[in-house]
């Protein structure tokens, strides 16, 4: 069994955990690094959040192409079911990171209420490490899966499996960004919304 994408995994968020803790208790250069990993997650969230919303238009209106095509002209379209299930899988792995922004998933909520000091920044710490650990394997196998499949092509597009598989790391990077910015500046906008 092939442990260095697990040891490299747990290396990197040990790492970015220490960063983060660093970064999120003073000022001076500690600050100044919190500052700039804020404004990265600005951009990066900010086009995640435009481009989950492109593939869902994108695979909206494809899907609309498909029900016109085959019950309007009797023709189905080839290429609108595969480009609505790459849009929609685009969709999500870029939704991840907004998602995980907002303070949305792999939400801790009563006992981020009931703890406080040590206690409360351990158990954030925890969940960091958690999101970190399972996005860097999603980023490490799905860079792998887009490699093996770039010779193969999508039924109906013609187009390289790669750009399906694609979404799998990219949005494991957006969704890291986003998952340090809440650890360094929490939000709960999902409690903000709750009946």
């Amino acid at each position: 069994m092939n442990v260095v994408p697990l040891q490299v995994t747990a290396a990197a968020t040990l790492a970015t955990v220490i960063l983060a803790l660093w970064a999120g208790s003073g000022g001076g250069m500690r600050g100044a690094v919190r500052s700039t990993i804020m404004q990265v997650d600005r951009a990066t969230t900010g086009l995640a959040a435009m481009l989950a919303c492109l593939a869902l238009t994108v695979a909206a209106v494809a899907g609309m192409w498909q029900v016109i095509a085959r019950f309007a002209t009797e023709t189905p379209s080839v290429w609108s079911e595969a480009l609505v299930r790459t849009a929609l899988i685009w969709m999500a792995f870029l939704g991840v990171a907004v998602a995980l922004r907002a303070g949305a998933l792999v939400s801790i909520d009563v006992a981020h209420r009931y703890t406080g000091g040590a206690v409360r920044r351990a158990l954030e710490s925890a969940a960091l490490a958690a999101s970190l650990t399972i996005l860097g394997i999603m980023f490490w196998f799905g860079w792998d899966m887009a490699l093996r499949v770039k010779f193969q092509e999508m039924a109906g597009l013609e187009v390289s499996m790669s750009w399906g598989y694609a979404a799998i790391p990219i949005g494991a990077v957006f969704a890291m960004v986003g998952v340090v910015a809440q650890f360094l500046d929490h939000r709960h906008e999902e409690l903000e919304n709750a009946v």
